[in-house]
């Protein structure tokens, strides 16, 4: 069993609807067919980005996503209506072979709307993110994971600028305010992986 069937059945065992794709493009494929019709939340994703999700979903539902603002709405107003649309999607930070999902956060609208209030939540992962353990995948998330991202935006915290690992810096451009372990699916809200055989994000 492959790195990726192995994290697909332990996700399975934690409550999670699951699908593996050898491609992003055959992943993008599946939910512009499976999301149709719906509002929509994004969170931020380098994942979500590179597959082009927000032009293919935003043809055929009502899209919401914090880096395409809505006119008047701004970044701010945008998230806040990620928060209650129908369908939310985002990506991880890190993903343990056992199962678990971490993400990092700093404004906290991605983690938020990962949480509750949707019908559906999906979440899009490249091979990259998985990690043997749970310490792993956390680790990743803030010594990887934080600082490309700290970097694509262009903000001056000290990963970023060396783009090596978290310095728990007091910066106020720091990305990494809180950190969400999804130990199972939660409560009384479909969550689906999708998993893809290709690196993607960070």
């Amino acid at each position: 069993m492959g790195r990726i069937e192995e994290t697909a059945a332990a996700l399975q065992k934690r409550g999670y609807d699951v699908a593996c794709f050898q491609t992003g493009e055959e992943a993008a494929a599946y939910l512009d067919r499976k999301i149709d019709g719906f509002t929509v939340g994004f969170g931020d994703s380098e994942t979500m980005l590179t597959l082009r999700l927000y032009e293919r979903l935003a043809r055929h539902n009502d899209v919401y996503d914090p880096m395409h603002p809505r006119d008047g709405l701004g970044f701010y107003g945008t998230a806040r209506k990620c928060l209650t649309t129908e369908i939310f999607l985002t990506s991880v930070n890190g993903i343990a072979e056992t199962g678990e999902m971490v993400n990092i956060d700093g404004t906290g609208n991605r983690v938020a709307g990962s949480l509750y209030g949707h019908r559906k939540v999906y979440f899009i992962v490249g091979q990259n993110k998985i990690e043997p353990t749970l310490e792993a995948a956390a680790a990743r998330a803030r010594n990887v994971a934080a600082p490309k991202n700290a970097a694509r935006h262009h903000y001056k915290t000290p990963c970023a600028v060396r783009e090596d690992h978290c310095y728990d810096c007091r910066s106020p451009q720091r990305i990494c305010n809180a950190q969400v372990i999804y130990w199972r699916k939660m409560n009384h809200m479909d969550m689906e992986v999708i998993l893809i055989h290709e690196d993607l994000g960070f």
